[in-house]
């Protein structure tokens, strides 16, 4: 079961051992509300069906019947969707009105790929999965008349790469190699506009992160559900417990890994746990205290005890009486796991479990929709630079 970025390079791979083609769709810009946000990608193969989706699924059969017209030059191509009312609708230059009343706007970037001219940004994608190595990549999405760089162009940052591509203009090369930096360093994907005597460049930088990692220690009948869930959402899922007759592959196909470890210690898994995110729910007290007291020695991302709320403050108060050690983890502990859904199936206790997680990795309280009054969607960051300015600061 692939889904997300695997699905995408599962494909890609496919696609390569049969020497077939195929227009990558990728969502660059979104103007207004829309479903899907930058950096959404969808596979158009010439034979066979789609994989990936770049809206809820009112936009993917209009771009896949086109993208092969759109692209018969061979060069990269913008196409704007707008999904504002009909009536209201009043921008002529779109490429399609969906009336859907959603208000918004979708930019979407049409290449082609094959095994003859491969994308350089799939490679990255690749590279960006299999090291667990977080990468970069500024995409010119907009240039004027007769400019040096043009649409498709990029620039790429990972550690793993030699050639990081080149924009035919120095000035404009060095201002958006800076800003991609920043854009690896803050982990924020932004849309940049640079200006200069003759016009408007506006270019995608995008952070590609790494694959998010789930680490569940304790394979009772409670952890199937909830790596079946894991893996829809496309992340990386090790289960981890002390006894043989739990920890057996079998029992979870959908896992990534399935380990054996002794509940003893000393714990040395911290590589695989740090930056992770860990549910502890082995049911045994004694492993309980030994994962969490091992994890909050750590550094991972997040740390859920399932459990009453008492027997988790007896771990805790055992772990400190026997652990002269500091616990630098303790602020990312959260106990009972989960929103309160007021469920009590494996199934649902799932369910709370991984909106809670999903929720603290984007800096969310978890509450209903109904209750926010932003926007649901935190919009990308436009930021304008002068070429010419930066120019002559790079030369000083």
């Amino acid at each position: 079961m692939l889904s997300g970025i695997s699905a995408l390079l599962d494909a890609i791979s496919a696609l390569e051992r049969d020497n077939g083609q195929a227009v990558l769709a990728t969502v660059v810009k979104v103007e207004g509300s829309a479903y899907r946000r930058p950096g959404a990608r969808m596979l158009i193969p010439l034979y066979g069906g789609t994989v990936g989706t770049i809206s809820g699924g009112c936009l993917e059969s209009e771009v896949a019947k086109k993208a092969w017209w759109l692209t018969d030059s061979g060069e990269a191509v913008i196409r704007r969707y707008s999904t504002a009312t009909q009536d209201d609708d009043d921008d002529q230059d779109a490429a399609l009105t969906f009336g859907l009343g959603c208000n918004g706007t979708v930019h979407v970037l049409l290449e082609r790929h094959s095994a003859e001219k491969p994308l350089a940004v799939l490679e990255l994608l690749r590279q960006v999965r299999e090291s667990g190595q977080a990468g970069a990549v500024a995409t010119v999405i907009g240039s004027y008349r007769n400019a040096r760089v043009r649409v498709g162009e990029r620039l790429f940052l990972h550690p793993s790469l030699t050639d990081s591509g080149r924009l035919l203009d120095p000035a404009l090369d060095a201002e958006v190699r800076a800003d991609l930096q920043r854009t690896l360093t803050d982990g924020h994907s932004s849309l940049r506009s640079y200006r200069d005597a003759r016009g408007e460049i506006e270019v995608f930088c995008e952070y590609l992160a790494p694959q998010r990692r789930l680490v569940i220690f304790g394979a009772g009948h409670d952890a199937q559900p909830l790596t079946h869930m894991a893996k829809l959402l496309d992340w990386h899922v090790t289960v981890i417990d002390g006894r043989a007759h739990f920890a057996r592959a079998e029992r979870f196909p959908d896992a990534d890994t399935v380990l054996q470890v002794d509940a003893r210690p000393p714990y040395d898994l911290h590589a695989l746990t740090n930056g992770a995110m860990v549910a502890i729910m082995s049911h045994s007290y004694s492993q309980d205290r030994h994962w969490l007291g091992s994890m909050l020695q750590g550094a991972p991302a997040y740390i859920g005890q399932l459990g009453p709320r008492d027997r988790t403050e007896r771990l805790l108060e055992e772990i400190r009486q026997h652990s002269n050690a500091h616990l630098p983890a303790l602020e990312r502990l959260h106990y009972p796991i989960g929103l309160d859904i007021g469920g009590d199936t494996p199934e649902s206790v799932a369910t709370a479990i991984l909106a809670e997680m999903t929720a603290a990795m984007n800096q969310r309280t978890g509450g209903m929709l109904k209750h926010r009054q932003a926007a649901i969607h935190t919009p990308t960051p436009l930021d304008c630079s002068d070429i010419e300015t930066a120019a002559r600061l790079t030369a000083s």
